[in-house]
């Protein structure tokens, strides 16, 4: 059962060369939260890696239209040293990162949209799965798997992930809840909780201030708190017991910032698959529920 899915799923996670997140990576994630000055610089690197590796400092600096000293700053901000640092982090891995915003998505040719979207989800994905790490996924699959209930919470455009992965997990044999989207709801389950159950919070920015309270309510009830955002030092992330980052490759569409929930499908999908190869019982509960609700199709 979805076998190619997995095949895929097991050969980026054991790619260790892609177990720390790449600068690429660390760039799209805080693009939200830096200045209008790192902004810019960050969008020449986005926009062509290769190129900025075989430039100097000054000519990245006039590309986007700051000064030299905010390139060094940015550096600083991103955790390096300095503009060279910057360029050894692009160097390892500008061979396989392209520009894939969907800034100047093509309004002229469809399909040459869908193409631009087909490599900018491609790359989203790929980037997720590769900067997983191993012995984390393991102990968020036990935690999950041993879990009296698992309550699945998010908010707002997050929320439809929450309900697949309540659905999915459901379906094998792993009880969870949510709330429907109501974040009070949310926080009075996670009050008859205990310590044998779990929390699974998504959430873009990692930064809903209702999503904390909940994580706060649920730890004094004594349950681990799992997250899944796309910054690892967001307030949320920075909470949970264990953290799971989605990688971004869009920063904007329209000039506005568009959040795509597919790499957090992504790692719902990646834990449903290697849970089911686990274990041949929770096929067969599929199966079993396949069998009861196939009266209501046509």
């Amino acid at each position: 059962m979805c076998e190619n899915n997995l095949h895929m799923i097991y050969y980026f996670l054991d790619k260790e060369e892609f177990k720390m997140t790449n600068i690429i990576d660390k760039i799209y994630s805080e693009f939200q939260s830096m200045s209008q000055s790192d902004q810019k610089i960050a969008h020449q690197v986005l926009d062509n890696p290769a190129k900025i590796v075989n430039s100097t400092i000054s000519e990245l600096a006039k590309m986007a239209t700051v000064s030299g000293a905010s390139v060094t700053r940015f550096c600083h901000n991103l955790g390096l040293t300095g503009f060279h640092d910057l360029k050894i982090q692009i160097a390892q891995v500008a061979g396989n990162e392209k520009s894939h915003s969907l800034q100047n998505l093509a309004q002229d040719n469809l399909q040459t949209a869908l193409r631009q979207i087909d490599k900018n989800k491609i790359a989203e994905v790929k980037a997720t799965l590769e900067n997983i790490d191993n012995h984390l996924l393991k102990q968020i699959l036990a935690l999950l798997t041993h879990s009296r209930i698992v309550q699945v919470s998010a908010e707002g455009d997050t929320y439809p992930v929450a309900e697949d992965a309540i659905y999915k997990f459901n379906q094998i044999g792993i009880l969870a809840i949510g709330s429907g989207g109501n974040v009070e709801t949310a926080i009075a389950q996670s009050m008859n909780l205990t310590a044998d159950d779990c929390l699974l919070v998504i959430s873009n920015s990692g930064e809903s201030a209702a999503l904390l309270k909940q994580i706060q309510v649920a730890k004094k009830q004594g349950l681990k708190i799992i997250a899944i955002t796309n910054r690892e030092d967001s307030p949320i992330a920075l909470e949970a017991d264990y953290h799971l980052q989605t990688a971004v490759r869009q920063t904007v569409l329209q000039t506005q910032y568009y959040f795509s929930r597919v790499a957090a499908f992504t790692i719902i999908e990646a834990i449903f698959l290697i849970l089911i190869s686990q274990d041949d019982k929770k096929i067969d509960h599929i199966k079993q529920h396949e069998e009861i609700i196939s009266n209501q199709k046509i």
